[in-house]
């Protein structure tokens, strides 16, 4: 069932919406806290994109905040996981952890499990 599945970049934005919850998860923070946890610079751009599209998909819901001077009238668009991107999380690290069970530590050079 296509849309359905959560890509990898996908699964790390929808978990920083879970950590930040409530007025924290907005993009711009969303995005410090992918950057935070993979060591990657991220575009804020793709961060925008990925949740629109989550949204779009059911994984997310948003709302407006109140426009703020401080952001010269613009307002905040804050995130959180819908019932259905939590499922879906959930899925993801059921299936995760199932591989993993299944690789043999002598297999993996050089790493820890």
């Amino acid at each position: 069932m296509k849309g359905s599945f959560l890509g990898e970049f996908e699964e790390v934005v929808l978990l920083a919406v879970c950590v930040l919850k409530g007025e924290l998860a907005y993009a711009n923070e969303i995005r410090k806290e992918v950057e935070k946890h993979t060591a990657r610079t991220i575009n804020l751009s793709a961060i925008h994109s990925a949740l629109y599209r989550m949204e779009r998909k059911g994984f997310l819901d948003s709302q407006l905040a109140e426009a703020s001077p401080r952001r010269g009238g613009k307002r905040k668009r804050y995130f959180e996981v819908s019932k259905k991107g939590f499922d879906a999380l959930c899925e993801v690290k059921r299936i995760r952890e199932s591989f993993w069970k299944l690789v043999p530590v002598s297999q993996v050079k050089g790493g820890t499990l």
